[in-house]
């Protein structure tokens, strides 16, 4: 079986976390098109392979997932003992070692299933941070059968809207893992570039309402869903599209994809809808179609998120706003894939939704929703990381000066969709060395890490990395840390001792990166760094 060398590093990294003596439940985070599928059949096969007993049960919920991820374990491995239990694929077998399931189908059926020693599950981000629902009540049934079950999370996406991380709270899954970025996946050539343009015709959600941190889709169709911006939306597309062959268009609701789809037929461009309501058979030869290129548009409303792989989408148009940064994460994903003639895939932001959420290499999740509790937000130190009180003009435990706010201004502006921010200079450092310490905020007495990383005798960069900060910066330190170790030749386990001065120790007897690249958002701020390149080591060693 022969994987890509970031699919090996992600299959080692969680083998090095479960040798760490952890004993709950990791999820491995990977971009959309990264080949997920290929690094389930890996499992699946060393699991067998290394010890027979084992049954595994794989986990997801639409029949395009189930179908794809059985398609990989036999090419990895034919004459794998598989089955597939779901009613959509119109399977139901128990009894093989290796069972592929839809959620909705075997829910109810832990007793039939009996012993199973790994769940796999895929688009993880699915199950509730609750302990409720249906995945939950399946793997308490497991577990009350086999008290050592083993859970293994997959998702492109590790957060929810209105609760944030994955892990957080009553959480099932207790570790990230994340083994490759999209960045990376570009710069080696497995996923296409997308290009993002501001449109000239913008959808206005002004008073549309929000329900559980979403809009309120009815209302979101009337305010989007209108003859004149349909007709102004289609039009614009055929004037950018050019020579784009495969257009994707994720809109608001029903009404509002069968409304667009009109619009395109209209203007003599071959298109057709798909939304949850169009029969199974109907929407096979649908998609078929599309992806033989007998159609060059497709309409969707809320189906083509997840599942739908066509690597020849080379245009995404955005009709459908949302609150939910893994929704726009999921539709761009749709154009990373690569293909034969396909250069790039061409996002057009009729929705807002880049700005809103920024460049998908940067997606921060969404924070959970919280009650008024009358406490001010706070603000992060560009200089040190310190937070502070959102009026501070001047940071208590470094001294930086925070520029004077500037005014707001109503404006378009051109956000790029694979981040930097256009205008934002990409700087180059050649790297002599580094140092890590650990630093103490003066008035918040939390501590973190300072990396510098010297240039030569009069250049450097600073990096702070927040480990003792609860929620997503402290999480999202953690990772970066691991990214950083593993780089740099060290176990991925070991990043996750809490003793800084240890870190800062064993960081700085291991290989600097020979080349930083970064870059500075605002006059004054902390550079952000955006990649590290080893250079005594091959080419995916990035961080």
């Amino acid at each position: 079986m022969n994987l890509r060398p970031y699919q090996q590093r992600a299959i080692d990294q969680l083998y090095d976390w479960f040798r760490a003596g952890n004993t709950g439940n990791p999820c491995l985070v990977l971009p959309t098109g990264a080949g997920k599928s290929h690094i389930v059949a890996a499992l699946c096969h060393d699991a067998l392979t290394n010890w027979p007993e084992t049954r595994v049960l794989m986990l997801t919920h639409v029949k395009e997932l189930i179908e794809q991820n059985a398609a990989k374990l036999r090419a990895h491995w034919p004459g794998a003992p598989m089955g597939i239990y779901s009613a959509s694929v119109g399977r139901k077998e128990l009894g093989e070692p290796i069972t592929f399931a839809g959620i909705q189908s075997i829910r109810k059926r832990a007793a039939e299933l009996g012993h199973v020693d790994l769940v796999i599950i895929d688009e993880a981000h699915l199950v509730s941070h609750k302990d409720e629902g249906g995945y939950r009540d399946l793997l308490r049934e497991l577990a009350a059968i086999n008290p050592a079950l083993r859970v293994v999370g997959l998702t492109a996406t590790p957060y929810r809207l209105g609760h944030g991380l994955i892990t957080d709270g009553d959480a099932l899954f207790d570790d990230l893992i994340e083994p490759v970025s999209i960045e990376e996946l570009v710069t080696l050539g497995y996923l296409s570039r997308l290009r993002s343009k501001v449109t000239g015709a913008r959808l206005d959600t002004t008073g549309v309402h929000t329900r559980g941190g979403e809009f309120v889709e009815a209302e979101l169709q009337r305010a989007v869903n209108t003859k004149d911006q349909n007709e102004r939306v289609v039009r614009e597309v055929i004037g950018l599209a050019g020579d784009r062959r495969s257009w994707l268009f994720f809109c608001a609701g029903v009404e509002h994809a069968e409304a667009v789809c009109d619009v395109l037929r209209a203007e003599g461009v071959e298109a057709a809808c798909v939304t949850g309501a169009t029969p199974k058979g109907e929407r096979e030869r649908i998609i078929d179609r599309f992806r033989k290129g007998e159609l060059r548009a497709l309409t969707n409303a809320n189906v083509l998120t997840t599942g739908f792989d066509h690597p020849g989408v080379d245009l995404i148009a955005m009709l459908r706003p949302t609150m939910s940064p893994g929704l726009y994460v999921q539709m761009a994903g749709r154009g990373l894939r690569i293909a034969e003639g396909k250069a790039d895939c061409l996002v057009l932001d009729f929705a807002g939704v880049v700005e809103r959420h920024g460049p998908i290499t940067a997606v921060e999740p969404p924070g959970r929703r919280k009650e008024g509790t009358g406490e001010a937000p706070v603000k992060v130190c560009d200089a040190c990381a310190e937070l502070v009180h959102p009026t501070c003009r001047v940071c208590p435990s470094c001294g930086f000066e925070f520029p004077a706010p500037e005014p707001k201004k109503l404006e378009l502006r051109d956000v790029d969709i694979m981040g930097p921010p256009p205008g934002s200079l990409v700087h180059e450092l050649r790297v002599t060395e580094w140092e890590w310490r650990r630093h103490v905020g003066r008035s918040s007495g939390k501590e973190s890490l300072r990396v510098r990383y010297y240039g030569g005798l009069t250049e450097s960069v600073d990096e702070y990395l927040t480990l003792a900060h609860d929620g997503y910066p402290g999480d999202k330190a953690r990772r970066t840390l691991a990214r950083i170790a593993t780089a740099a030749g060290l176990s991925p386990g070991w990043s996750l001792v809490d003793d800084l001065d240890e870190i800062a120790r064993t960081m700085n007897d291991v290989p600097p990166p020979a080349v930083v690249r970064y870059t500075v958002k605002k006059p004054g701020g902390l550079p952000e760094i955006l990649k590290r390149e080893w250079a005594d080591v091959r080419r995916e060693k990035v961080a």
